[in-house]
């Protein structure tokens, strides 16, 4: 054990004793301030809804004080059911539009006589999208292989509820052959409302593994593709003299038959539009169609579809067990939420307006914080048209403020893309989502609603082939390419930016629970601050277990600071706990004062991307720098200065420094855990010695010391705050 603690000293002496010859120098750029930013405003936590039974592990005295323990101060609720294809009962007391069977449009109660603990989601019957981006588990009713199932478009869609013609924004379904096809048959079984006017077209152009890839080519009517005057029932296309090869079909809807179903006594009913099956291939000259779907109720096999909307119609049998939200009082009472607003959301793609506005009376009647909402989650990843959503936002826009005009609302709560966000091209081959959603809000003179802009980031989807290294020092551009983008598209400075969740990468794997994750976390939220992002939520701080998921080799992990044990009680703290822990409390400081962000060059051999640096001065008026040394073999020598200095920072510093020296993690699939776990080591440099660096293979040091200049602002949480 001697022998050990001698080898340990011995290794650890550079850090503190290193030659003055260093090859590596950091300028800190002390003149103009890139941003300023105040702690508890700008750092938070996202929470998100699990599968039965696993709220448990979270809402726990002993785990909520693991969870506040992270310096990142606000928090967002995160809805699952948005990515599910399935409407959120916020609260399981409530109203059917169809009592007597349990069925149809669901509005919550905004009443409770007991604390709601935990909330579902009800998946849809007439669902339109094959995939979906929570548990995949679903399928579209359109190729199902049951003629009595059918979708159904949104009716909050139709033109009683938007007040403009169906055709400026039809309604459309995709089929994605998924390789090039011969197409000049279509058989349609509709159901009502059937469509009297439609066009069918094809995709001239590339194809794309993804929708959003479909940027090089153009929508096409086939020759015979124009159907005016159906009348429903069963219809059999010839599209064209002869088989058009390719990869997708699009049926564009644009006038109903306002037709509903015997008996229906409700407006939503004859709204939009409803097709039972679909089938598409070629046709003979006697008229029989050699059918190229795939017809399965399955969404693995079945031939994959996309449509512009669902209706968020369902019944009480279609409670989904694999989503189970935190009920809003258990959430707001755990102790989390430390007193501070909360960033809460409302359904949109697969809800009504009317149950967003019970929720914010509820809301308002408990007496909770929230003064930002979130409305949907990812509508990108569903597919939905950009003036689709806009179309909705405005409607739940109008219900919400009737309830509490003060609420500011935002979204759309992008998945993560790290080339931009594009929707499947319109007629006009326009791509852009947040030009198209900008565009159409601004048309109805209703820009003014939109007050908070809110994306996701998780750069990196592989977790196999390239090396954490290299996937690091390719991350300052992702962001430079991504904010260009945006400005690109007219998304307005003037309103706050959100990253509502953040982290690795949205799949699981190894890489989430080593040293990397806490290197790449603590550069998303400087990068991010100092571009002028207001808040950022990290996503992944409850209590979890390693997982495999969607990676294409046995990889296993999961964004997660803390692992539970067999028990679900907190066993371990991960590189992601302790490097929040460096960013938010030794880098950053006092929650609520007014911090400013500088930047910082990296000269010599660190020059190359492996090395990065953040400054920032606190309100106590020490200057505190954060550098990460993304090189996994190498360690860097770094001597610090700043703008104008002739001689180098003179001591002493508070240093604070994390490695492989501090973890390692041992793999066994969901076995798997740390070897070992070590807080950040810890030292103090001498006085009036310039500051030299010893930066091991892949760390994050934080060095804190006096600098030049006054501190920006006191001590004091009132002063400096950015309102909400």
């Amino acid at each position: 054990m001697r022998l050990f603690t001698l080898w340990l000293a011995l290794l650890l002496m550079p850090v503190r004793q290193v030659a003055a010859s260093e090859n590596t120098a950091i300028l800190i750029e002390a003149g103009q301030a890139a941003a300023q930013v105040v702690p508890s405003e700008a750092l938070g936590a996202g929470l998100d809804g699990h599968k039965q039974g696993e709220l448990e592990r979270t809402y726990t005295p002993e785990a909520a004080a693991e969870v506040s323990s992270i310096p990142f101060y606000r928090l967002s609720y995160r809805l699952r059911t948005e990515l599910g294809v399935a409407v959120w009962h916020w609260n399981e007391e409530g109203a059917w539009s169809d009592p007597e069977r349990a069925q149809g449009y669901w509005i919550s109660s905004d009443k409770a006589e007991k604390p709601i603990q935990a909330t579902g989601g009800y998946k849809l019957p007439r669902r339109g999208n094959t995939h979906d981006e929570a548990n995949h588990d679903g399928y579209s009713r359109l190729d199902d292989g049951d003629e009595a199932s059918f979708w159904k478009s949104n009716p909050f869609l139709d033109r009683h509820f938007t007040g403009e013609d169906n055709a400026l924004n039809p309604q459309w379904v995709l089929i994605n052959f998924e390789k090039e096809v011969a197409i000049d048959g279509l058989r349609i079984l509709w159901a009502e409302p059937f469509a009297t006017d439609y066009e069918v077209q094809y995709w001239e152009g590339e194809a794309a593994e993804y929708y959003k890839d479909m940027l090089r080519g153009r929508w096409r009517a086939f020759p015979k593709g124009n159907a005016a005057g159906g009348a429903g029932g069963e219809a059999l296309l010839r599209l064209a003299d002869a088989p058009v090869p390719t990869h997708y079909l699009r049926i564009v809807l644009k006038k109903g038959s306002g037709t509903a179903p015997a008996g229906s006594a409700d407006i939503r009913d004859r709204l939009g539009f409803a097709i039972r099956e679909l089938y598409a291939g070629t046709l003979d000259r006697s008229g029989n169609l050699k059918d190229r779907m795939v017809h399965k109720a399955d969404g693995k096999v079945q031939t994959k579809i996309v449509t512009s909307s669902t209706d968020p119609w369902h019944r009480a049998i279609d409670r989904d067990p694999k989503i189970e939200q935190p009920g809003i009082d258990r959430f707001m009472s755990s102790g989390l939420t430390r007193g501070r607003p909360v960033l809460m959301p409302t359904g949109l793609l697969y809800d009504t307006p009317d149950n967003a506005a019970a929720e914010i009376r509820f809301l308002k009647a408990r007496g909770y914080d929230v003064r930002q909402i979130e409305l949907g989650e990812e509508p990108d990843g569903q597919y939905a048209s950009p003036e689709h959503y806009a179309a909705l936002f405005i409607q739940f826009a109008d219900a919400i403020h009737r309830e509490n005009p003060a609420l500011v609302l935002g979204g759309p709560g992008f998945q993560s893309e790290v080339d931009g966000w594009n929707a499947i091209p319109d007629d006009a081959g326009r791509t852009s989502w947040m030009g198209r959603f900008l565009a159409y809000l601004q048309q109805k003179n209703r820009g003014s609603d939109f007050g908070f802009f809110s994306f996701e980031w998780y750069p990196f989807d592989d977790l196999c082939e390239a090396s954490p290294a290299a996937q690091l020092k390719e991350h300052p551009k992702l962001v430079r390419q991504t904010l260009e983008r945006l400005k690109e598209d007219g998304v307005p400075s003037s309103i706050p930016w959100i990253i509502t969740e953040f982290g690795y990468s949205s799949f699981a794997g190894q890489r989430e629970v080593e040293v990397p994750a806490a290197l790449l976390n603590a550069e998303i939220a400087a990068q991010y601050l100092m571009a002028g992002v207001k808040t950022l939520y990290l996503y992944g701080v409850e209590p979890s277990s390693p997982v495999k998921e969607g990676a294409d080799c046995d990889t296993w992990g999961q964004l997660m600071a803390l692992q539970a044990g067999k028990d679900g009680k907190v066993q371990w703290r991960l590189p992601t706990y302790y490097g929040a822990k460096l960013v938010g409390q030794e880098w950053l400081g006092a929650p609520d004062g007014v911090h400013s962000l500088y930047r910082a060059r990296v000269a010599g051999s660190g020059g190359d991307g492996s090395l990065a640096a953040y400054a920032v001065q606190r309100p106590d008026g020490q200057w505190a720098l954060m550098v990460l040394n993304k090189d996994a073999a190498r360690t860097r020598q770094a001597g610090v200065r700043f703008e104008g200095g002739a001689a180098g920072w003179p001591g002493p510093h508070e240093v604070f420094q994390y490695s492989p020296r501090q973890y390692a993690w041992r793999p066994g699939r969901e076995a798997g855990h740390p070897k070992f776990s070590e807080p950040p080591e810890q030292y103090r440099t001498e006085p009036g010695k310039p500051l030299s660096l010893s930066l091991p293979p892949m760390s994050l040091t934080v060095v804190r010391g006096a600098g030049p200049g006054k501190p920006t602002a006191a001590l004091d949480a009132g002063k400096g705050k950015v309102a909400d």
